[in-house]
């Protein structure tokens, strides 16, 4: 994988919505919260990594560089269900992004 786009990742979060819909909420726009919240767990889980071990660490020990991948992954995961449960596709937060990018690079 040379490129992983937002689109790729919201088909895979669709593809484990639709398999596990008998067990987890429905992305829908009043799950979202809930999904923000799962989310900033999963941040935690990051932050507690780089606080217990120290950033350099965390990168170069093959072990923990591959905890704090995987523990990005699921922040990944539960931010693009949120994109999901409130209908944001690729192009939208592209655009946004982009507009963002330019403001702030005439910020300062």
């Amino acid at each position: 994988m040379a490129d992983f786009s937002i689109n790729e990742m919201q088909e895979m979060q669709r593809k484990l919505q639709d398999k596990y819909k008998d067990k987890w909420e429905p992305v829908c726009p009043e799950a979202g919260k809930n999904k923000l919240l799962w989310m900033l767990g999963e941040i935690g889980e990051v932050i507690d990594i780089v606080k217990k071990h120290g950033g350099t660490k965390a990168c170069a020990d093959e072990g923990l560089r591959k905890e704090l991948v995987e523990e990005l992954a699921d922040v990944l995961m539960y931010y693009n269900d949120v994109l999901l449960c409130y209908n944001i596709s690729g192009e939208e937060l592209k655009q946004a992004y982009g507009e963002k990018f330019e403001k702030n690079m005439k910020r300062w």
